[in-house]
């Protein structure tokens, strides 16, 4: 029998765009988020001063499995959706593996990756309430560059505290999120109580998304007619992502793939969970076992080895407790580390996953990544971001495993964005200048020390 011969593109047209976004908390709903002050699960009212009010309405969302994307969202979403699945035919022949390996490539936007997905609706739930403004975080900077876009479609203000390390890192990424009218703060900053409180306990920090999410959270919060939105972490922003598994999905059925293994990086869990939301009803009622690997950077191993206990979102402990693996909120990473995937703490609905057991996480040196990296930009064209790298690593890992037993496995992992405003991370793999960064038990239990002493942490 003639096998059947796959395109190099898997395509999906205009009219297959999802209507819906898939809420995973309705078959598997988590712990709530408590209120520090009193414990409580947090309400409505607790999350009014930070958050527009229809994104809470989505974050605390566990009754609808599909909530209705409004139609301007998905007249934005069709600028750059559905996204390209692509069979990487260069890359196996390289591995000179059996596997067939399949990547989402979400970086096909002028932003350069998947968090447009998330600034798109934001942006426009603001808009909606008669908002003004807007404050953020961003770590490696794809973030603040899409919500600066977004933010520019829609009239808003923005102001974005970016990880200090990636600023010096990555002025260019500065640069275009100042090109679409945002103001840029290097984060720690004087410009804050909260910064100044860091900047004083850690006067040589080169910042962490935690420093930056209290920043931003502080600004909001004192400013009128704006309010505080993030690009990771929260439910309702996995909900968003939730754009690129269903489309995946959709044409991996198209196309009549079964797929046997997803992977994707895992930082604050968007991307992760927005890609695997759509296959874990399957999984989670056992009629498909895939595997699927969520890959962080051995320098902040959230999940690999975080501890499963309540712990605040940000540095400045001024978010709600969030049950999920955390390094700590005062985990500071390693300034040497050059991609994204610097936050302390994980998603609570991936942290679910992972808890009980439906996920499998692994934890990889820089080094390793960029070596992969570049494997892959040779072979596949595109320079991938390093925060993507992660995800490629162990894709190629998987893909060699099938060489060595002639298994002829599925891959498919979630190409998140491209590397082009990272090149300096880049010129240090080539030169030889770059090094890897693993903490020790001593600098965890740094980290680990700052989680609240609670009764639900008992």
């Amino acid at each position: 029998m003639e096998e059947k011969v796959i395109p190099t593109k898997l395509l999906l047209d205009e009219s297959e765009l999802p209507k819906c976004w898939y809420n995973l908390k309705a078959i598997l709903p988590h712990e709530p988020a408590l209120n520090p002050a009193t414990l409580k699960p947090c309400t409505v009212e607790d999350f009014k001063g930070v958050f527009c009010d229809e994104l809470i309405e989505q974050e605390l969302n566990e009754k609808d499995e599909y909530i209705e994307i409004p139609d301007e969202v998905i007249e934005f979403y069709k600028k750059v959706r559905p996204s390209p699945l692509i069979r990487a035919y260069d890359l196996e022949k390289v591995l000179d593996t059996p596997a067939e390996i399949y990547y989402k490539f979400e970086g096909n936007n002028t932003s350069g990756s998947h968090k447009l997905n998330s600034a798109i609706p934001q942006a426009y739930y603001a808009k909606k309430q008669g908002l003004k403004y807007l404050t953020t975080e961003t770590g490696a900077g794809q973030w603040g560059t899409a919500l600066s876009m977004a933010s520019a479609y829609y009239g808003l203000g923005l102001t974005v505290y970016m990880v200090k390390g990636s600023a010096e890192q990555k002025p260019f990424r500065k640069a275009v999120i100042e090109t679409y009218g945002a103001k840029v703060v290097p984060s720690p900053s004087n410009t804050t109580k909260v910064g100044r409180e860091i900047l004083e306990k850690f006067p040589n920090t080169t910042g962490s998304l935690g420093c930056a999410v209290s920043e931003a959270v502080e600004k909001a919060t004192e400013t009128s007619d704006c309010k505080y939105v993030l690009g990771s972490v929260m439910d309702h922003v996995i909900l968003h992502q939730t754009i690129i598994g269903l489309e995946t999905k959709t044409a991996l059925e198209k196309f009549g793939i079964e797929p046997d293994i997803l992977i994707s990086c895992v930082g604050g869990g968007s991307n992760f969970g927005g890609f695997v939301a759509p296959f874990m009803k399957d999984k989670i009622n056992g009629t498909k076992n895939y595997r699927i690997i969520g890959v962080e950077p051995k320098s902040c191993p959230s999940l690999t080895r975080g501890k499963y206990v309540y712990d605040y979102g940000d540095t400045g402990k001024i978010t709600p407790l969030m049950k999920m693996y955390t390094l700590g909120n005062g985990f500071m990473p390693s300034s040497n580390h050059a991609g994204g995937l610097r936050y302390h703490g994980m998603n609570p609905i991936v942290s679910k996953l992972y808890h009980e057991g439906y996920i499998e996480a692994v934890s990889v040196e820089q080094t390793k990544v960029f070596e992969a990296a570049v494997k892959f930009a040779k072979s596949e064209g595109i320079l991938p971001a390093p925060e993507s790298s992660h995800t490629i690593k162990v894709a190629i890992d998987e893909a060699l495993k099938c060489k060595e037993t002639g298994e002829k496995k599925k891959i498919v992992f979630c190409l998140t964005g491209t590397g082009y405003f990272d090149l300096t991370a880049y010129m240090s793999y080539n030169n030889g200048t770059m090094q890897d960064y693993v903490p020790t038990e001593e600098d965890l239990q740094k980290g680990f020390s700052s989680i609240p002493d609670i009764p639900q942490n008992k």
